[in-house]
């Protein structure tokens, strides 16, 4: 019947919400951009574009000019590029929720692949919102996450082996993740996928070396013991309530799984588990693939048929529904809404009064959160000091800075050696205090940050 393509499924509701709720009630004009990583990501994205050439070396930094950069993410690099050059930041923030929401519809027909209960899929969507918003950024790692999906729905599939190859070849261009693509293959024992998630990423611009540098970059404890994202996450932090019931969930739904056979979901329910305890940056993928592997386990031992009837009736009139012509007339809507919102980078986080203050040249110094954002507002023509890409500067440049930011014994040799113009801090950093002291006075200050120099002009 016609009334299919204008009435929602399931699927479509959650997708919708999701984007309604990424974009106003969380308030994705700005939040999405509360990680500064996404100011240099476009700028490289707009340089490709400019130049057609893939960068190879540095040119972002005064510490490490020239030097091997690999840009493992250039294909969402030149998205949020392109995307930029035609409709600023509020574009880029529509980009990202609609990949949000994307990721989102992909995750419900997930659970109906993997044979879930309608109402247990409706009961988990909380944990799932709940559990992703805490990287829900404009970064690419929100594309890893539906190539992810794209990738356990296929091994969950008879879909040609192609696809799957296309999905690795996107993946390994877009998100750094691509190597889950071979452990997902691995999981459910298919020897022909895991031979294609093997050799297809090697189709990137560097080849093998790309394979080389995250493996070092993953196997560097000491490396990423000194980056936030990949500490454990803080659960007696608020809200954390939900994210711990996804992640037992996860668990229980995995050992579940292996009680009726399916040793599969068993392998990917714990492996994203652990992770998750290891790493905050991986605590989404438990939620999006731990809770359909969870969903199928519960339906296929649970007790009470009555519930699971009516859940599978509810279902059936669902598959009826697709909702796809709503879908332009909601994202026309979005838009319209959003053009009338401040997109940006939030000015209570980042500088963004302060930047016209700087002295123009000269060595800079601040902190690696602003990093990507002076890189964005100035195009990359201000060499920063640091920022997110810590993959290029190393363990040895975290363990330096750390002593410098923390004003730890041997600070200032490690300052001198720099002979910085201007620094630009947060308030109530430590450092702030510590140039004062030494004879570094206050040029500018607002709510959010000083600048200082040493002539105090």
């Amino acid at each position: 019947m016609r009334d299919r393509f204008f009435l929602p499924d399931l699927a479509m509701v959650g997708a919708v919400v999701t984007l309604f709720y990424c974009l106003f009630l969380f308030q994705g004009y700005r939040k999405l951009f509360r990680d500064s990583d996404a100011g240099w990501h476009i700028r490289n994205g707009e340089t490709i574009l400019a130049t057609g050439q893939l960068p190879h070396a540095d040119p972002y930094s005064f510490t490490k000019p020239g030097e091997p950069w690999f840009a493992w993410e250039w294909a969402a690099d030149v998205a949020a590029g392109a995307i930029h050059r035609a409709a600023g930041l509020r574009g880029v923030a529509f980009f990202y929720a609609i990949a949000i929401a994307v990721g989102v519809w992909m995750w419900f027909r997930l659970h109906w692949a993997m044979g879930g209960n309608f109402l247990i899929a409706c009961a988990m969507a909380p944990l799932l919102l709940s559990t992703c918003n805490i990287h829900w950024l404009a970064r690419p790692h929100v594309l890893g996450w539906i190539l992810l999906l794209s990738a356990i729905w296929w091994c969950e599939s008879r879909a040609p082996l192609w696809i799957f190859a296309a999905i690795l070849l996107v993946w390994a261009n877009v998100h750094a993740s691509f190597f889950l693509g071979a452990v997902i293959a691995l999981a459910y024992r298919k020897w022909g996928a895991v031979a294609v998630a093997a050799l297809v990423p090697l189709l990137n611009p560097y080849g093998w070396h790309l394979y080389q540098h995250v493996w070092r970059y993953l196997t560097d404890s000491d490396l990423l013991s000194r980056i936030g994202e990949f500490q454990s996450f803080d659960f007696h932090a608020e809200g954390a309530g939900q994210i711990i019931a996804t992640l037992i969930l996860a668990i229980a739904g995995g050992t579940l799984a292996l009680t009726v056979g399916r040793v599969r979901h068993f392998l990917i329910a714990i492996l994203f588990a652990v992770m998750a305890l290891r790493s905050a940056r991986a605590l989404p993928l438990v939620a999006l693939a731990g809770l359909p592997i969870a969903n199928a386990a519960i339906t296929a031992i649970l007790p009470y048929k009555r519930f699971l009837a009516y859940g599978a009736r509810l279902r059936v009139l669902d598959a009826r529904m697709t909702g796809i012509l709503v879908a332009p007339v909601v994202l026309l809507a979005a838009w319209a809404v959003l053009r009338l919102l401040p997109a940006g980078f939030p000015p209570d986080v980042f500088p963004v009064a302060a930047y016209s203050h700087l002295a123009p040249g000269g060595r800079l110094f601040a902190p690696d959160k602003f990093g990507g954002y002076l890189i964005y507002r100035s195009n990359g023509a201000r060499k920063v000091f640091f920022d997110g890409r810590s993959d290029f500067y190393g363990a040895e440049f975290l363990k330096d800075y750390g002593r410098l930011v923390q004003v730890r014994p041997g600070w200032e040799k490690y300052w001198d050696s720099f002979h910085f113009s201007q620094a630009l801090l947060p308030n109530d950093a430590p450092l702030l205090e510590a140039l004062q002291r030494a004879g570094w006075h206050p040029v500018y200050r607002d709510d959010v940050v000083t600048i200082v120099d040493p002539n105090g002009t």
